[in-house]
This record gives structure tokens, C-alpha cells and sequence, in this order.
């Protein structure tokens, strides 16, 4: 693995079909492999609308398999640049078993590993359990030509337990493909203290592993179908290193393309001076597998 290296991070709006949001996320790997980029991480569900802000049967049509068109076109574009592409995916599995599905092409047509949503939100807005069956593939890292990607999904970015059984499964980098924004009714001072919270919860996880994060957002405001308020996507994506510090970090509020060098080396450093893995009670921590200490 090399010492450095550079990512790419596309934070993007939704441009009103799944091909024109295709048609901009291949610009996007273009112009991330011409900057020299070897690794492209994608917003949650880029094909189309969050279109979880309501529940409606009518939205499952906008599923397909995995492999199905979608991973045909960026397994495509993966192999012609050279590129490992992490994309994500409203998936149906069968009928009546639909996932939100992370995919992940290493310079390849084909395939090379997928992870599953564990944490499904149901929330005003956030009506994911309606579309989504929690994921079923584990907290695994999926091998490619950069390293192990602890791949993960949004909610799952609110978790410690998930980047620190990645971590434990010998992930070299945290991944979070996400869309997250604010209420528009909200004031200022609670979209502040929202997006803070977001940050400093992955920055955390971050620093209690003892790798880079890479989180991609999505922007823009997105109305809501039911006439609600709708939600007003606050980008902002970022990549951390393993003390947490920003290494880089989009906009709010626009379309954008982040590439950022990262020096892999950096993680065996840092976890020599702060060994948080050897000094954990594993013997001490039973209790975490109950939903709560009555």
C-alpha cells in the first residue's frame, strides 16, 4: 500500500433523473482521475432524490439490483480510469426486500465487495425504515488495490461500534457516504449546533481508531414530495486524519470536488503513541450487547 495517497470526495445535488445524476457523476470520476486521484467516494444515494423525506410505495420503483444498470455504467467507468469508485445504491434484493446498499469497484468492471446499511433512521424526514431492511453483511472492510475500506452508511456515522468493529477487522480508512441536512424551520443557533455534532461524532471515531475519515454529504435544497418543509442538504464534506485533524473540507452549500492527499503512514504513527486498542477492557465491556443497563 502506498504511503499516500490521494482521494477524491463528489459532493453533488440531485440534477432531476438518475441519468443526468450519472451523467454528472462520471465528470466527477473524470476529472478526479485526471487530478490523480486513486479512490472516489460517493454521497449516499446519488442517483436520484432522498426521497425517504416521505413513504410512499410508488418510491421502490426507483430500485434495482446489484449488479444492475447503475453498477454496469460506473463498473465501466471504474476499469477505463483506473479507479476505485465506492457508489451507493438503493438496492432490491427481492420483492418486498429493498437495502441501501454501498458498492465497490477497484479499477474494475466487476464488482469487488458491497456493505449493507446497519442502522436504518425513522425520523421526520428520514422515513428510512419504510424502504430499507437493515444490512446483513456485517461490519466487514472490503480489500482493494488502496487498503481495506471500512465502508459504512450515514445513521451508521452516529455509532462508535460500527468504526470500531471495522477498525478491529483491520480497516485502513472509515468511509461514509451520507445525506444529512437541516430542517429549514430550525434556527440558526440548532442548524449550527446540528452540523457541529455530525463533525465532531466522526472526527471521534476518527481519533478512536486511529484513521483517516472520509465523509461525502450531499447539498442543496431537496422540497419535500408531501409539501413539507423539505430539507436543506448541508454538504460540508471532509476528510480527517487520525487525530481527527481536517485535512479538507467542501462547502455548505455547493456543488463540489475534493481531492486531498493522505498519508496512510500517518495511522501506525499516531496508534503507537495513542494504543487505544491494546488498552481496551475487552473483558470489562459485556454489557454493550444489552440495549440498556436497567
Amino acid at each position: 500500500m502506498s504511503k499516500t495517497l490521494r482521494v477524491a470526495l463528489l459532493q453533488e445535488t440531485d440534477r432531476g433523473s438518475r441519468e443526468a445524476n450519472l451523467d454528472a457523476i462520471e465528470a466527477g470520476l473524470r476529472e478526479a482521475a485526471k487530478a490523480g486521484a486513486a479512490l472516489v467516494l460517493l454521497q449516499e444515494l446519488h442517483n436520484g432524490p432522498y426521497f425517504c423525506q416521505h413513504e410512499s410505495v410508488a418510491e421502490f420503483d426507483r430500485a434495482e439490483p446489484i449488479p444492475g444498470p447503475s453498477t454496469e455504467r460506473l463498473g465501466a467507468l471504474a476499469a477505463e480510469l483506473k479507479l476505485v469508485v465506492v457508489a451507493s445504491l438503493f438496492e432490491r434484493r427481492a420483492a418486498g426486500l429493498y437495502h441501501n446498499t454501498a458498492v465497490v469497484f477497484d479499477a474494475a468492471k466487476d464488482i469487488c465487495g458491497k456493505y449493507r446499511k446497519m442502522h436504518i433512521p425513522d425520523d421526520p424526514a428520514f422515513y428510512e425504515k419504510f424502504y430499507f431492511t437493515p444490512g446483513d453483511l456485517g461490519f466487514e472492510p472490503i480489500q482493494t488495490s488502496v487498503g481495506k475500506l471500512g465502508l459504512l452508511v450515514c445513521w451508521d456515522q452516529w455509532y462508535p461500534e460500527g468504526a470500531r468493529l471495522m477498525a478491529l477487522a483491520g480497516a485502513d480508512l472509515l468511509l461514509y457516504p451520507t445525506a444529512i441536512g437541516w430542517d429549514p424551520g430550525d434556527d440558526d443557533a440548532e442548524k449550527s449546533r446540528q452540523r457541529d455534532a455530525w463533525i465532531t461524532v466522526q472526527r471521534g471515531h476518527a481519533v478512536a481508531n486511529g484513521l483517516p475519515l472520509l465523509a461525502c454529504n450531499r447539498t442543496g435544497f431537496e422540497a419535500a414530495p408531501d409539501a413539507a418543509r423539505g430539507i436543506q442538504f448541508w454538504g460540508s464534506s471532509f476528510v480527517a486524519g487520525p487525530q481527527g485533524e481536517f485535512l479538507a473540507q467542501a462547502s455548505t452549500d455547493k456543488r463540489e470536488l475534493l481531492i486531498v492527499d493522505i498519508d496512510m503512514q500517518r495511522s501506525e504513527n499516531v496508534r503507537r503513541i495513542w494504543p487505544f486498542l491494546r488498552d481496551r477492557r475487552i473483558d470489562a465491556y459485556a454489557d454493550l450487547l444489552k440495549r440498556f443497563r436497567d
